[in-house]
């Protein structure tokens, strides 16, 4: 009866982010690799302490499209990821909240529900899978297939900064003309990541390998944040291979605010966010 009541609770939540959003993309036709259960809704979980939904259980994996007005269309496509300990997603603060801020400067938002809970291969995945979907279609969304990032929160920081050091091979088997695509990301934010520090005495993370085509990187954290010494310690091995980095660091904040009013860390990343991407996208269309 509690499943039930939870299905039919997402079922109108869904409903409500389908009104905000043109589209949800669902990443896999067929079967989904590394799954083991059938595609079905996500559950949302009771627990919405903190005006935060959370959702769990995903095994069909979707983006939910938020795009601009043609009037401030920039031609650029970031993709979110809520972050929720690879457990649950923050799909609200972490993900479709963030996407309607973009949408807003005029970028083509969409929010990545990746496998959880504990799936961290089906996760990656599902954003590799994104990051070619989203290029594949670029087109249809007014989108430069050479401008397509990736934004994270905690866990979902976590992700993106492996997709942005795994992208020169395939987490799963090509199924279709959309995996011809690549899975590299042309930029990607981390704000509070997690997990990149997983390395012997706390270094790196070792599956997060450095390479010349690895992409810049806005770093944002807190020195009081339990999981903070991720961001210090990725800086620091993007730093020492060259790769572009920008990293922001307050005395604190803490973990998991998003960008909701009240807190000084929240308040303060996202226009450092919008600088920084500017800046970028200025070099990407250089090169």
């Amino acid at each position: 009866m509690r499943l039930i009541f939870q299905g039919i609770v997402f079922f109108l939540f869904i409903n409500i982010l389908q009104a905000q959003t043109s589209k949800t993309l669902y990443l896999w036709p067929n079967k989904v690799p590394n799954e083991s259960q059938q595609k079905h809704a996500p559950i949302q979980t009771e627990n919405t302490r903190g005006n935060v939904t959370r959702i769990t259980d995903i095994t069909n994996p979707a983006l939910l499209v938020f795009e601009p007005k043609k009037s401030k269309k920039l031609g650029v496509g970031i993709i979110v990821c809520p972050g929720g300990g690879y457990s649950i997603l923050a799909i609200n603060k972490e993900g479709t909240e963030i996407a309607e801020w973009l949408s807003e400067l005029g970028y083509t938002a969409f929010v990545l529900q990746y496998r959880v809970p504990k799936n961290q291969l089906g996760a990656l995945n599902d954003l590799q899978r994104a990051l070619k979907m989203v290029r594949y279609k670029a087109a249809s969304y007014g989108l430069h297939p050479e401008k397509i990032g990736t934004l994270g929160f905690s866990a979902g920081g976590s992700l993106c900064a492996r997709a942005s050091t795994q992208f020169a091979v395939d987490s799963y088997t090509k199924i279709d003309a959309i995996d011809e695509m690549s899975s590299k990301p042309n930029f990607s934010m981390l704000l509070y990541p997690a997990y990149l520090d997983k390395g012997k005495n706390k270094s790196i993370t070792p599956e997060l390998t450095m390479s010349k085509e690895v992409p810049p990187f806005f770093i944002f954290g807190t020195a009081d944040d339990k999981y903070g010494n991720s961001s210090f310690v990725f800086a620091q091995e993007l730093r020492n291979h060259k790769i572009p980095v920008e990293l922001h660091v307050l005395a604190k904040g803490g973990h998991g605010y998003g960008m909701r009013k009240g807190n000084i860390a929240a308040e303060t990343w996202p226009k450092l966010a919008e600088i920084w991407l500017q800046s970028t996208l200025k070099t990407i269309a250089k090169n």
